[in-house]
């Protein structure tokens, strides 16, 4: 997909949703923004995250969707829903993107270190591993919660395998693996990749020291990392370092970080994404992270804006 095929989608996806989409209607029209004069990416409008958590984003009745995705949160935090126009084409989705990437998923083991996600129900990033571990036909592919002597042993008894194992996880959990003072030989055959989130469960840590720990751990030379989240339906992927390649479904663009309707004049700012994945929801979305671009065109996530959810609290209440 081209560049100008994909802003020729875009701007399609857009028609069709400022029409069929209430709260992305409503939000556009209360900002004034005369939607004929909508034809660059850039003139598009790019609805805050924050709306996922008060209102159902949907094209056409939140009554025609059977089931959503829903957020992870601390006590207290309203969490994001974000109805799912079909569960089995996200999955394919997520599996093609993936596969597009790292190869097909039957020459993997998939280890999924998913603790928190797998104690709640709704989660994207759950129902996406289930679907590696299924479509990797592996009696070894399985979910892990904290039982980290089990989980080690079975990476050991693959590591001379055949096929390369594929350890999933959510970063506060292969961090406190990493620090857990557990012995573990390398493996040729390893690929470390880390999903994001602290969850509360630990300080923030820039990347590069989370990677730092994990890659002496594992003995690995790099980290791989997912990037996605529950409003979105496509994910990007990083083999190392956290520099991001996109998927053709999706775009980020970089907005100003002190105006959020304006776009950053420097290599970084917010991150806005259009994900074409999205079409039965909102495939313009202003999230609350940070990001830049190197100069290879990589993107890199910086982390999140400060205070973002507090913040997106107050508007809430205001």
């Amino acid at each position: 997909m081209d560049a100008w095929d994909f802003e020729d989608l875009a701007l399609e996806l857009f028609r069709f949703q400022i029409s069929e989409n209430e709260v992305y209607k409503s939000y556009v029209a209360a900002r004034k923004i005369e939607v004929s004069q909508v034809k660059t990416l850039e003139s598009i409008p790019f609805l805050p995250i924050r709306f996922f958590k008060d209102f159902p984003v949907v094209c056409g009745q939140e009554a025609d969707f059977d089931s959503f995705y829903s957020s992870s949160g601390t006590t207290g935090v309203i969490t994001s829903k974000h109805y799912v126009w079909s569960e089995t084409w996200y999955l394919r989705h997520a599996q093609e993107i993936f596969e597009k990437k790292y190869g097909a998923l039957d020459n993997y083991h998939v280890l999924a270190l998913l603790p928190a996600y797998l104690e709640r129900p709704g989660s994207s990033l759950v129902s996406m591993a289930k679907r590696f571990i299924k479509v990797s036909k592996s009696a070894h592919s399985g979910f892990y919660l904290y039982n980290q002597d089990e989980l080690l042993e079975k990476m050991t008894s693959l590591g001379n395998d055949g096929r390369k194992v594929l350890l999933l996880g959510v970063t506060f959990a292969l961090l406190d693996l990493a620090e857990s003072g557990k012995d573990f030989a390398p493996m040729e055959n390893l690929i470390v990749m880390e999903t994001g989130g602290m969850k509360g469960r630990r300080k923030e840590m820039i990347r590069e020291e989370v990677h730092d720990i994990l890659k002496a751990f594992f003995g690995v030379e790099s980290i791989h990392s997912e990037y996605g989240m529950t409003e979105l339906m496509s994910q990007a992927y990083s083999k190392g370092d956290g520099k991001y390649t996109l998927p053709a479904t999706m775009r980020v663009m970089l907005r100003d970080v002190n105006d959020p309707l304006s776009w950053s004049s420097r290599s970084q700012g917010g991150i806005n994404v259009i994900d074409l994945a999205n079409f039965h929801s909102c495939a313009f979305i202003e999230t609350q992270d940070l990001g830049k671009y190197d100069e290879n065109g990589l993107l890199e996530v910086l982390g999140r804006f400060d205070n973002s959810e507090i913040r997106g609290c107050n508007l809430m209440v205001q």
